[in-house]
């Protein structure tokens, strides 16, 4: 990921003390998609969505406590841009804000505009104070139309959508099938998980890994000498 990113030594300890690793064991991604995506950036050095989008996102540095609305959310992000692009990963450009579309007479707002210079794909990113709801899906499918309609770019991918919100429904999520519409929904944390839950979790993924390990190694060459 340092090299893919190209993280200078400073952002790899950013990204150290924001927990990243830990964060990682947490995600909510089947450990075989997982695996797949690592192997493809490995082999083929491919940089898919699945490994450009996250979830969680970790937005404690927006110091939002509380009860607060979709406006402040939104106000927090802008207002803390550089933190949120680091967070949003390396190829995120920010666009616009409240980017408007009309279509008979209705006027309708993206709430936030990214491009993805590796993905070379217009991002649409959609915030929500509650829990993802089909309808969003729907919102936000149309956004998506409209965009590579009339923004698309020559040379430029169909655009993709990212809806951030305060909880995902995974079996939803899963009936819906939204990957294949360009659609990711991601939840997004305004404290730190608990640090019990990541001391599990990460207690797991180092069973996990040393059992692959186990099975993937060689046996040890035999003594010379030694009684079969």
């Amino acid at each position: 990921m340092c090299r893919v990113e190209r993280w200078s030594v400073r952002t790899l300890r950013e990204r150290i003390q924001s927990m990243l690793f830990e964060r990682t064991a947490i995600s909510k991604k089947p450990e075989k998609l997982i695996e797949q995506e690592l192997k493809a950036l490995r082999d083929n050095d491919a940089l898919t969505p699945d490994l450009v989008f996250r979830d969680p996102y970790i937005l404690d540095f927006l110091g939002l406590k509380d009860t607060y609305s979709e406006q402040d959310l939104e106000a927090a992000i802008l207002r803390e841009i550089e933190a949120v692009l680091l967070e949003l990963g390396a190829g995120f450009a920010f666009v616009e804000r409240q980017k408007r579309i009309t279509l008979d007479g209705d006027d309708y707002y993206i709430d936030l505009l990214f491009f993805h210079r590796k993905l070379r794909r217009l991002v649409v990113v959609e915030l929500k104070i509650g829990d993802f709801r089909p309808a969003d899906a729907g919102q936000v499918e149309l956004y998506l139309r409209w965009l590579d309609l009339h923004e698309r770019q020559a040379g430029e991918d169909c655009p993709m959508a990212l809806i951030l919100c305060a909880g995902n429904k995974k079996e939803t999520i899963e009936y819906l099938d939204l990957g294949e519409k360009g659609i990711h929904v991601a939840e997004y944390l305004t404290e730190l998980p608990d640090k019990e839950l990541l001391q599990r979790r990460l207690h797991a993924a180092v069973v996990r890994a040393r059992e692959r390990l186990t099975t993937e190694l060689p046996p040890a060459p035999r003594k010379k000498g030694a009684k079969r």
